[in-house]
């Protein structure tokens, strides 16, 4: 298709309504239940599409009285306080029909002319982002000033909407796969979890009670903690397999930087660890590292197991993901609410475990292992999927490569 085909608008030209969030004062955390319409937050504006992993909710009733700080399939949402640069379109087989933005969020409705998946997509492009934080500003909280009217002063070149479309099947195509692994890998997860829970909680393989063979222990009877340090200036120019809190948050998979651009020490990893943050540990972060390169290494925010018996490495990686685990390091925590919470590491060592014997530690890894092998599978491919939609975005955006020489 010929660029001369694409035509530019301004926003406005493309937009049917634009909506901010509700004040602060309209939301507060005693507004909110346990079900009802879902209110978004940061966290379901990670990627292209509305994230719908965990919610709040208000009543329909509340949610009804905030006008239009209510979102609909269809819609865009955009972070303008915050965060910048997220944006993401509620798919039309979203979980819920109606959301309410946050305050620091602001919704647009598409006309005619474009498609939102198009628009949401463009905005994930370089230009697109360069253009969607052209006035930010960085003082205090980031923030976009006047968000909707600049919004709407922005422009932005398309092609028609046939050609809109062309390019959003081949995009989404690679997102659909990407979502497929991830439901997959929520179902391996919960299977690996239940698996635990059976042999070594509930001992449902074992006739319901701890056999007369099995003892009682402590997590360092099994592991221990290790706190090997890398310096990163020592190692200047060294390529290293940096295992962080937002990389983990976001994607569940390292980020590869040069060593002498990181800041501060960090802890050295290998195959044998398994990471757990000990920061605000009312979020679960949990790491089984892939340890891809030669220089594997984590942020010191996360505590470095290693199972005594290397071969034993899952059943380590099952008690730390295990919810009573997860219990346990919430009693544990020091800090006051209003501040960054954590556990110290050593203390994590003295929760209580079953101890079978090593038969039967071998059995349960033969059988877990393989899961786990499964979920890392996954995630390295969503990484090569994800690779691939961004590096054909941009050129599908700017008319580089024409959709029609792109096979689905």
């Amino acid at each position: 298709m010929s660029k001369t085909e694409w035509k530019e608008y301004e926003m406005s030209e493309l937009i049917e309504e634009i909506s901010m969030g509700p004040f602060g004062s309209n939301i507060k955390v005693e507004c909110f239940t346990d079900s009802g319409v879902p209110v978004l937050n940061g966290s379901n504006l990670v990627g292209f599409r509305l994230n719908e992993d965990s919610f709040n909710y208000v009543t329909e009733e509340k949610a009804t009285s905030l006008g239009k700080a209510n979102a609909y399939r269809g819609d865009i949402v955009i972070t303008h306080r915050g965060t910048l640069g997220q944006i993401v379109y509620i798919p039309q087989n979203s979980k819920y029909s109606q959301y309410v933005i946050s305050q620091s969020q602001f919704s647009v409705r598409c006309n005619e002319k474009v498609i939102p998946e198009y628009l949401v997509y463009y905005f994930h492009s370089r230009l697109g982002q360069h253009k969607l934080l052209s006035n930010a500003s960085q003082v205090g909280v980031p923030s976009l000033a006047r968000p909707t009217s600049t919004f709407q002063k922005l422009t932005i070149s398309i092609p028609p909407v046939a050609k809109q479309k062309e390019i959003v099947k081949i995009l989404s195509s690679l997102d659909d796969k990407i979502e497929l692994n991830n439901a997959i890998n929520r179902n391996l997860e919960e299977q690996a979890q239940a698996i635990f829970k059976s042999w070594f909680v509930d001992f449902e393989s074992f006739g319901g009670k701890m056999p007369e063979d099995w003892k009682l222990g402590k997590l360092g009877d099994v592991a221990e903690i290790k706190k090997k340090a890398f310096h990163p200036e020592k190692n200047p120019g060294l390529i290293v397999e940096h295992y962080s809190l937002p990389a983990l948050d976001e994607k569940h998979y390292p980020v590869f930087e040069v060593a002498d651009g990181i800041k501060s020490n960090k802890f050295v990893v290998s195959k044998e660890s398994v990471l757990i943050s000990k920061l605000n540990p009312d979020t679960k972060r949990i790491w089984r590292p892939y340890c891809i390169s030669e220089n594997p290494i984590c942020s010191t925010e996360f505590v470095v197991f290693e199972s005594i018996n290397g071969s034993h490495r899952d059943f380590l990686y099952s008690i730390i993901d295990s919810q009573q685990f997860y219990d346990f390091m919430g009693s544990l925590v020091t800090g006051c609410t209003n501040s960054h919470q954590r556990v110290s590491p050593e203390t994590l060592l003295t929760f209580p475990i079953a101890i079978p014997p090593k038969t039967i530690l071998k059995s349960f890894c033969d059988k877990i292992t393989p899961i786990y092998e499964m979920i890392e599978k996954n995630v390295l491919e969503n990484q090569r999927l994800a690779n691939l939609r961004d590096s054909t975005l941009p050129k599908l955006m700017s008319g580089e490569i024409d959709s029609d020489k792109i096979a689905v």
